[in-house]
């Protein structure tokens, strides 16, 4: 008898949008990809990661919601979030070296969704 073939092809969030065309602008000047919209969500995607973005909108929710994008240059990607925070009005930090060993930074989008946009980066050594 085989065993079951459990494996896990993707996870993906459904995100909230207080405006949903708006957040689809957005997400689209940040670099995604809209790759459909059926029924109030749009499938967004920017080389091999998506989430499903939901037209649906609570304000707790959205304040809450976070989501982490591993890229592979955290400044080039600040560089270009800093374009498009300027142009949507949403709030943007600055990148830092985390404990964690990343090197991040945050960046809000329109409907008030955290997202920590990092990359790895080599843990210092211990003392």
């Amino acid at each position: 008898m085989n065993a079951p073939n459990l494996a896990v092809v993707e996870i993906k969030p459904f995100v909230p949008a207080r405006d949903f065309s708006h957040s689809i602008d957005f997400y689209e000047a940040l670099g995604f990809t809209c790759a459909s919209v059926f029924d109030g969500i749009a499938y967004l995607r920017c080389g091999a990661s998506s989430f499903l973005l939901q037209d649906f909108y609570v304000a707790e929710l959205a304040a809450n919601f976070q989501m982490h994008l591993l890229v592979e240059d955290v400044d080039a990607w600040h560089g270009k979030a800093q374009t498009v925070a300027a142009q949507f009005k949403v709030a943007i930090g600055e990148p830092a070296d985390q404990p964690w060993a990343m090197r991040d930074f945050t960046l809000f989008d329109p409907s008030g969704v955290l997202w920590r946009v990092a990359q790895n980066i080599t843990r210092a050594p211990l003392e």
